[in-house]
């Protein structure tokens, strides 16, 4: 019986597999640099000109061709579901870093304020988000894989430091403060940001510092 190959043992390069080029490195840069480049601009330009701008607009402020915008995002829905994934990413990574810098209380409000501004760039793309195309389906299931629990994280911490109130519900918040920015946010966004601010004090709203004694 003839004796199957061996295979490379895991984290170790196939022999008959070439090493990477420094060439090839450069490419791979070149490209997610590219990338990052044309995110950066169609946000921006869908912000200010809507989702249906020419793209011709987008690739010319990235600085690439049309030719790489387009082997990137063949239709421009796989564009406007990337903008908005990488929106939720950075909101999401926003909390660790804002968590490391705040008491427990300070950090949950200045991350809804981060949030605030994530809903702004959602209601820029609304209409797009639910035209039923395809391309957007799986954008709900990374809400709910990235930003939900970088919120409950902070929420969490802010409860157990008894620095909200005990019939806070975590599961209402984020609902509460995008229906508050939802429509504020594009006409008036210093009075969105008040209304968060708002809210957010009113989660501790008749909390007692801490080592007080109930009368």
């Amino acid at each position: 019986m003839d004796k199957e190959p061996k295979k490379p043992r895991a984290g170790f390069q196939d022999s008959k597999t070439p090493p990477d080029t420094e060439q090839d490195k450069r490419v791979r840069s070149d490209v997610q640099r590219n990338l990052e480049a044309l995110l950066q601009a169609a946000k921006t330009v869908f912000a200010t000109s809507g989702v249906d701008a020419p793209v011709r607009e987008i690739a010319d402020q990235a600085g690439v061709g049309i030719g790489t915008l387009y082997r990137h995002f063949p239709q421009r829905a796989d564009l406007i579901a990337a903008v908005f994934r990488r929106e939720m990413d950075a909101c999401a990574d926003a909390a660790e870093t804002i968590a490391a810098e705040h008491r427990p209380f300070e950090a949950l409000a200045n991350w809804l304020q981060r949030y605030a501004v994530f809903v702004g760039t959602k209601r820029g793309l609304a209409n797009a988000l639910h035209s039923g195309d395809p391309a957007y389906d799986a954008l709900p299931a990374h809400f709910e894989q990235r930003l939900r629990p970088a919120f409950r994280k902070l929420f969490d911490t802010a409860m157990a430091a008894g620095e909200i109130r005990t019939d806070a519900n975590a599961k209402d918040i984020l609902g509460a403060v995008a229906s508050l920015c939802m429509s504020a946010y594009n006409k008036d966004p210093d009075n969105a940001r008040r209304m968060v601010s708002l809210f957010a004090d009113g989660l501790r709203y008749g909390v007692k510092p801490p080592g007080t004694r109930s009368s």
